[in-house]
Order: C-alpha cells, then structure tokens, then sequence
C-alpha cells in the first residue's frame, strides 16, 4: 500500500512594523515584534541598507550578510513580485518591513500582502507604530470618520483644485482628510493649505512622530495665518484638516 507523502509546510508572512524616526530607537516597538525579527532568516524591504540598520537596532544574531534579503518598491514590477513569495512555498517565515511605520500602510508591501492572501498563506500583521493613526489619535479631529488620500499632486494648479475639492468633502461628511507629503515639500504642502482652505478649516500638522523633534499642532487656518511655524528640514509629517460644517 502507497503512503500519501504529507505536504510540505508553508510558510507565513509576518507584516513587522519599523520605528518612524531615525532618532526612536526601538522603544515604541513592542518586545513580541523584535522576538519575531530574531527567528527570521528571509525578509522583503522597501530597501536594503535602511532594513540592515534596522535589523542591526533590534540586535539580530545572525550576521546581516547571509540573511536572505529581498526588494520590494516603487520599481518592482508587478510580474516580478510573486517572485518574492517563493521562500513561503518552501517552507520559510518571511518577513514584510518597510521604510518606517507599518508596511502595506502607503507603502509598495500591500501588493505583496494581497498576493499572499490570493495564493492561501498566512499573513500575520503585527503591533507598531503608525504614524497615521498616531498623528489622527493627536490632532482632536475627527476620528469616526476620516480619510486617507495619501499624496496630493506636485503640479500646484492640480494640488490646489485637490484640496478644495477634500475640503468640500470633509465639510459635507464631516471628515477627516489625511495627507502626506515626501518631506523636501513638506513647506510646499503646508503653503498650498494655507493658501487654499477656508479659514475656518481645523489644520493639524505631526511632525516627526516618536521622534526627538515630534512636534504636532492643531489650529484654525486663520490662526495657522497668523502665526504661521516653520517645518524641521527633512523631517516625516502627516498633514490632517476637518472643515466645519
């Protein structure tokens, strides 16, 4: 009698959160997270040299070098993505990380997490910051409802009809808009909002969340105008606004 050979177990992809800011550390990461880092050999990055920083914080035993090390970002193309699953069809853990904060949130890694599920792993997401929710959770907006749009348009007529536009829409639904913006045009955006939103408009502005310059400030766009701040240079935001109604 023929006996069945069991199937060869899969592996999981474990979604590891990262710190937001150069200068956190490792303190807003909970201690299951950098457990789960320790046991994992193969892992997929947004890039390589910030992931190996980050491995080398959260005290990784093995050396950097023979960890299996994976890309994924803006440039991958989508037929070369399901590539990056295949040490989960052998059997291995991997794990997702991006640049800062929780990947798959604004980040290339969704692709892949939704790849994961259409082909039958598990995918198990883990605590860590966001900064997102951090920054809504600081601003006193609206928090049942809200939005994220993510990037507005770099060309300024467009950026301008942008924001008019969620302003109309916050004002009807009472909603949280939230933005974000690569943080050489963090002034840029800033300026666009002022410029453009109604001075009743609440703004809140979170800067460099967890880290040594966080800095968050909510206020009316008349009072913004007024007493207008400058952005530290080079430094992550998030940019949140609730029109009245």
């Amino acid at each position: 009698m023929t006996r069945t050979a069991e199937p060869p177990q899969r592996g999981c992809l474990y979604l590891i959160p990262v710190p937001l800011s150069e200068g956190a550390g490792i303190s807003h990461l909970p201690q299951a997270v950098v457990a789960e880092v320790s046991v994992l050999n193969h892992f997929v990055v947004e890039e390589a040299k910030t992931a190996r920083r980050i491995l080398k914080l959260l005290g990784h035993p093995m050396p950097l070098a023979q960890l299996h090390m994976a890309t994924l970002n803006e440039h991958t193309l989508p037929a070369d993505v399901a590539t990056l699953l295949q040490p989960l069809a052998a059997g291995f853990d991997v794990g997702l990380m991006s640049e800062a904060g929780c990947p798959a949130v604004a980040d290339p890694g969704a692709q892949l997490v939704r790849l994961a599920h259409q082909q039958g792993y598990t995918v198990v997401p883990m605590v860590g910051p966001s900064s997102i929710l951090l920054a809504l959770m600081a601003s006193g907006l609206e928090g049942q409802r809200f939005a994220f749009q993510g990037y507005l348009p770099v060309d300024a007529p467009a950026r301008r009809a942008r924001i008019e536009q969620l302003e109309k829409r916050s004002r009807s639904a009472r909603e949280t808009e939230i933005l974000i913006e690569t943080p050489y045009r963090n002034a840029a955006l800033l300026g666009a909002l002022l410029d453009t939103l109604s001075p009743d408009v609440l703004l809140c502005v979170a800067c460099d969340l967890t880290g040594p310059q966080q800095r968050i400030r909510t206020a009316t766009i008349a009072q913004w105008r007024k007493a207008p701040q400058m952005l530290p240079e080079r430094t992550p935001a998030v940019f949140l606004f609730l029109a009245a109604c």
